[in-house]
C-alpha cells in the first residue's frame, strides 16, 4: 500500500474513531440523564414524562453504533481475540486478512440495507416526538461506514488492546 495513502487513512481513522468515542460517551451520559428525569418525573412528580423512553431507545442505537466503530478499531471482539491468539506466522496473516474481508462484508451489507430502512421510514414519525424515524435508523449507515473506515485501518495498522491485555 502506498504510503501517503497509508498515512491518510490512519489519520482520518484517528480522527473519526475519537469523534465515535466522544460522541457515544456523551449519548451515553445523556441516556442516564434522560433516565434519571423519567423516574424523577414519574415517582417525585407523579407525571411521567411521554418521550423520554422513546428518546433513550434511539440514543442508544447510535451510541451502539459508534461504540462498534471503536472496537473494530482496537481489535475487540471475541471470537476474533481467539483465533488471533492461537494462530501464528503466515497463519496469523491468513486469519487476520479473513477477518477483515468477513468484516467489510457484513459492514457493507449493514450500510447497504441500512440506508434502504432510513429510505423507508424516512415519513414516519416518532409515537411521542415530532421526529422522522430516520434520525434513528440513520445510525445503521453512518456506523457502518466509520466502522468500514476502522476495519480498514485495524488491518493496515494492527491494535489490539483486547489480545495483548488478555490472560
Amino acid at each position: 500500500m502506498n504510503a501517503s495513502l497509508r498515512t491518510g487513512v490512519l489519520a482520518l481513522d484517528r480522527r473519526t474513531t475519537s469523534v465515535a468515542l466522544n460522541l457515544a460517551c456523551l449519548l451515553l451520559a445523556v441516556i442516564c440523564c434522560l433516565g434519571l428525569w423519567q423516574v424523577v418525573a414519574r415517582f417525585v412528580l407523579s407525571q411521567p414524562s411521554t418521550w423520554t423512553e422513546e428518546a433513550m431507545r434511539r440514543l442508544l442505537i447510535w451510541c451502539v453504533m459508534l461504540g462498534v466503530v471503536v472496537a473494530f478499531r482496537r481489535g475487540a471482539l471475541v471470537s476474533v481475540d481467539l483465533m488471533l491468539r492461537v494462530s501464528r506466522g503466515w497463519w496469523r496473516q491468513a486469519v487476520r486478512a479473513l477477518i477483515t474481508l468477513v468484516s467489510l462484508a457484513f459492514l457493507l451489507a449493514l450500510m447497504w440495507f441500512g440506508i434502504e430502512l432510513v429510505w423507508r421510514v424516512r415519513f414516519q414519525t416518532f409515537a411521542s416526538m415530532e421526529l422522522s424515524m430516520a434520525w434513528a435508523y440513520a445510525a445503521l449507515p453512518v456506523g457502518a461506514a466509520l466502522a468500514v473506515l476502522a476495519v480498514l485501518a485495524q488491518h493496515i495498522d494492527p491494535m489490539n488492546e483486547e489480545l495483548e491485555n488478555a490472560q
